[in-house]
C-alpha cells in the first residue's frame, strides 16, 4: 500500500507547486486574452464602465480599419525585414564569436569576454544618444539598415553562445583539425550543426526584442514609408487627444501573431536551449 502511495503522481504532494503555476499562468494569459477580446468591441464599449470582458456585439470594424485605412503591408513588411535581418546577423555573429570565445585559445580572451560581459552593465539609454549620432553621421537615417546595423550583434548572445560552446566536447574540433580542417570549416560544419537549441533560443528572443522594438524606430524613421508596426500603431491610434482604443488592440493583435508562430515552431527547441545552456 506504501509502495503504491510513492508511486502515485506528485500532483498530491506538491498540490500548492500546481497552484502557485496555475495562477501565474492565468495573469500571464489574462492580458492577452483581454487584447483579442477587445480588438472585436466597439470604441464604446471599451470606454463603457464598469468594463465588459466578453464583447457585447463582435465587430470586425477595427481590423478592416486597420487594413484598409493604414498602410499596414508597408509597416509589416518593414517590420519583417527587420526582425529577420536582426535575427540572422545575431546568429551568425553571435555563434561566431561563441565559438572563438569558447573554443580557441589565445591572449586577452579572458580581458576580451570582461568587456563583453560589461556592455551588458549598461543601460541601453546610456548609449542611445551616441548610437543615434553615429548612425546618423554614417548617412543610415531614415534606413531600414539604420534600424538593422547597430543590432546585428548583442552581448547577451554572445554570451549564450559561448556558455552552449563550452558545453561541447573539444575533441571534435581537435579530430576536425586532425583531418586538415580550417576554422572556418570546423565552425560551418562541426560546431553550428551542434549548437541547433541555443540558436533556436537567441532566435526567438532576438527577434521578439526586434519585432516589438519601438523607441529606436521612432527616432530613427523619419520618413512615413520607413515605419515599422509598432510606431505605426502608436502614431495612427492617436487622434485629437482621444487614442483609438480598437484600433490599437486590433493592431497589437496581429503584430503578436508572427511571434507566436515563431515560438510555436520552435518551442520544442527554445525549451532545449534554456535547459541545457548553463555556466561552466
Amino acid at each position: 500500500m506504501a509502495g503504491s502511495w510513492n508511486a502515485e503522481p506528485t500532483l498530491r504532494r506538491r498540490w500548492w507547486l500546481y497552484l502557485i503555476m496555475s495562477v501565474a499562468l492565468l495573469l500571464v494569459v489574462t492580458p492577452f486574452v483581454w487584447m483579442v477580446l477587445g480588438s472585436v468591441k466597439s470604441n464604446g464599449e471599451l470606454r463603457s464602465v464598469p468594463p465588459t470582458w466578453l464583447p457585447e456585439q463582435v465587430t470586425w470594424e477595427n481590423y478592416s480599419q486597420l487594413l484598409s485605412g493604414l498602410n499596414f503591408g508597408t509597416y509589416f513588411l518593414n517590420s519583417t525585414i527587420v526582425a529577420v535581418v536582426v535575427t540572422a546577423g545575431n546568429l551568425l555573429f553571435c555563434s561566431m564569436v561563441g565559438y572563438v570565445l569558447g573554443m580557441l585559445e589565445f591572449r586577452g580572451k579572458n580581458a576580451l569576454f570582461a568587456v563583453i560581459m560589461g556592455t551588458l552593465m549598461i543601460p541601453g539609454l546610456v548609449t542611445f544618444v551616441p548610437l543615434f549620432v553615429l548612425v546618423v553621421n554614417a548617412g543610415l537615417a531614415n534606413n531600414l539598415l539604420g534600424l538593422i546595423v547597430p543590432f546585428l550583434v548583442s552581448p547577451f548572445g554572445v554570451f549564450l553562445m559561448r556558455q552552449f560552446v563550452l558545453r561541447l566536447p573539444p575533441d571534435l574540433v581537435q579530430a576536425a583539425r586532425v583531418d586538415g580542417a580550417g576554422e572556418i570549416r570546423i565552425f560551418a560544419q562541426v560546431i553550428l550543426p551542434l549548437l541547433g537549441p541555443a540558436l533556436a533560443t537567441l532566435g526567438i528572443l532576438t527577434f521578439l526584442s526586434s519585432w516589438n522594438n519601438f523607441l529606436w524606430p521612432l527616432v530613427v524613421a523619419q520618413r512615413e514609408e520607413m515605419y515599422t508596426l509598432p510606431v505605426a500603431l502608436a502614431l495612427y491610434s492617436t487622434g485629437q487627444n482621444v487614442t483609438d482604443y480598437g484600433f490599437l488592440l486590433a493592431g497589437a493583435t496581429l503584430v503578436v501573431v508572427p511571434v507566436l508562430v515563431i515560438f510555436m515552431i520552435f518551442q520544442r527547441r527554445f525549451i532545449e536551449g534554456i535547459a541545457t545552456t548553463g555556466i561552466k
